[in-house]
């Protein structure tokens, strides 16, 4: 479980409690409409929106809770807990809603309302990480699946977007970044980086010889799971056991839930408390997305090197070029 390793015979509550404690995000309904005059509910067309909140919101866990973290009912959790729930609800006003997503996603092609692939999913959680200066991620989206060393070193030692800038471009996020400023300097010589690694595992159907890779990928512990599913059917896939793979499926469909007075979350339907879901590796739709998660350049520096032994195993090749580059 991203990066986790339990025996099911001897930890089988440890791996329940670890699937239990990453941020759920599902379908919901009676938020307020979508642009002002859209639909209220994603029921039916946002789930591979919902996954991509997940993969997000365990990046931002790593970041401010660290991997150990973990959610208990009734059990008060960390400021910093709440502020990462806050980005994520379903109202125009935080920089990871639903209603950002879908409107941003018009950028990306998608009409609101409209499905989306992991790619097209990937390219909007880049665009809106622009704005939100309190996580300061930086997101890398790989392309035809290569890996730039040196572009992503260059783009986590530096800090080039500002918020004059973000405002010239786009009023639409203004409130939303507002939501997510932090108003202490940046002070990081190294800026978080979520990697995303969009791939076509197969034609119509994965091909068993990228299996073992795929499941590689859960072992890292920068890894922030994968992306995928059936045709039409999304699911944040964050482990494996054999030959099955285990996700959270955002296709449960739940009531709006807004801050109290007191400015918290009641959470409890952010967390799905049932056994984990399974499906067959085969069985999964040949386009994913592989998310990754470097807090320090020191993550990244042993990503790279793990990656290197994957390809010096032949499950992927690996080759560098005067930039450095993965393939």
């Amino acid at each position: 479980i991203l990066g986790k390793q339990y025996d099911i015979k001897t930890e089988k509550s440890e791996l329940l409690l670890d699937v239990t404690s990453r941020l759920w995000f599902t379908y919901r309904k009676k938020f307020s409409p979508i642009g002002g005059t859209g639909p209220s509910s994603d029921a039916g067309w946002g789930c591979m929106l919902r996954c991509g909140q997940m993969m997000l919101a365990q990046a931002l866990i790593c970041q401010h809770l660290g991997r150990e973290w973990q959610w208990e009912k009734h059990k008060k959790q960390p400021e910093e807990y709440n502020q990462i729930l806050q980005c994520f609800l379903d109202r125009k006003n935080s920089c990871y809603s639903i209603h950002q997503m879908a409107q941003m996603g018009v950028g990306e092609g998608k009409s609101i309302g409209e499905w989306y692939g992991p790619n097209t999913v990937a390219q909007v959680l880049k665009k809106l990480a622009l704005f939100d200066e309190w996580n300061s991620l930086a997101v890398y989206v790989s392309m035809d699946n290569t890996v730039v060393i040196e572009d992503i070193r260059k783009m986590c030692r530096h800090h080039p977007y500002n918020w004059s800038t973000a405002q010239g471009s786009s009023h639409t996020h203004q409130s939303a970044w507002s939501r997510c400023r932090d108003t202490s300097e940046q002070t990081s010589a190294w800026r978080p980086l979520l990697l995303i690694v969009p791939l076509r595992l197969g034609i119509n159907q994965i091909n068993p010889v990228y299996i073992d890779a795929f499941k590689e990928c859960f072992k890292m512990p920068q890894s922030l799971g994968a992306l995928g599913g059936k045709p039409n059917n999304a699911y944040y896939f964050i482990g494996f056991s054999g030959d099955e793979l285990i996700y959270l499926d955002p296709h449960t469909t739940q009531t709006f839930v807004d801050t109290e007075e007191t400015g918290t979350v009641q959470d409890q339907t952010y967390h799905c408390q049932k056994n984990p879901n399974r499906m067959k590796i085969l069985n999964l739709d040949p386009s994913v997305a592989l998310g990754f998660f470097c807090k320090e350049e020191a993550d990244f520096d042993n990503w790279c090197k793990t990656v290197e032994k994957v390809g010096k195993a032949n499950i992927s090749q690996y080759a560098t070029s005067g930039r450095g580059v993965l393939t």
